[in-house]
């Protein structure tokens, strides 16, 4: 889905760079995590002396329920990812290159493919909001019954009796305290 063949590429000059959208209609990113707009961007991929630079700007949204209200919303994103991918083949030899200086690199595959469906799903899933909320000035739900303030902000339960076991907490002051 997000995987380039970088054969020509690497056979290039460095300098040389090729550029391709992106479209997913459907991108998993976690099991509990639901996007409700395509994947949509673009990748720029640039050979250097030794590999191959991703420059990706992706945008999505999110499913989310606001933290106040638990509304359901939508959460735009925009995320740009940029990452270094080594040959695991050497392009001319096609011996294996020598993984053990940087075993952790992100690296092409044995036919020269790139993908990048990893750590664009990782940069998605780490772009997803801690808190989101509806709109800025979300009052949120009343803390007695639940009811959603955004809808009835005058919402009031009045003189309200007091749970016995807290009552004594209603004569606290403290301003009191010294």
């Amino acid at each position: 889905m997000l995987s380039y063949n970088v054969a020509g590429l690497l056979r290039s000059a460095p300098g040389t760079s090729r550029e391709y959208a992106v479209r997913a209609d459907v991108f998993d990113v976690a099991d509990d995590v639901r996007l409700i707009a395509p994947l949509e961007g673009e990748v720029k991929l640039s050979r250097t002396g030794r590999s191959i630079l991703a420059h990706a700007v992706v945008r999505t949204a999110f499913e989310e329920r606001c933290s106040r209200c638990l509304a359901i919303v939508a959460s735009p994103i925009e995320v740009t990812l940029d990452e270094e991918a080594l040959p695991s083949v050497d392009i001319d030899s096609g011996q294996a290159v020598d993984r053990s200086a940087e075993p952790d690199a992100l690296r092409l595959d044995d036919h020269h493919e790139l993908d990048l469906t990893e750590p664009i799903r990782e940069a998605v899933s780490l772009a997803e909001p801690i808190a989101p909320l509806c709109r800025p000035d979300c009052a949120g739900l009343c803390e007695t019954c639940g009811a959603d303030l955004n809808v009835d902000p005058t919402h009031a339960h009045g003189d309200a009796s007091i749970d016995p076991r807290l009552a004594v907490l209603a004569s606290w002051d403290p301003t009191t305290i010294d």
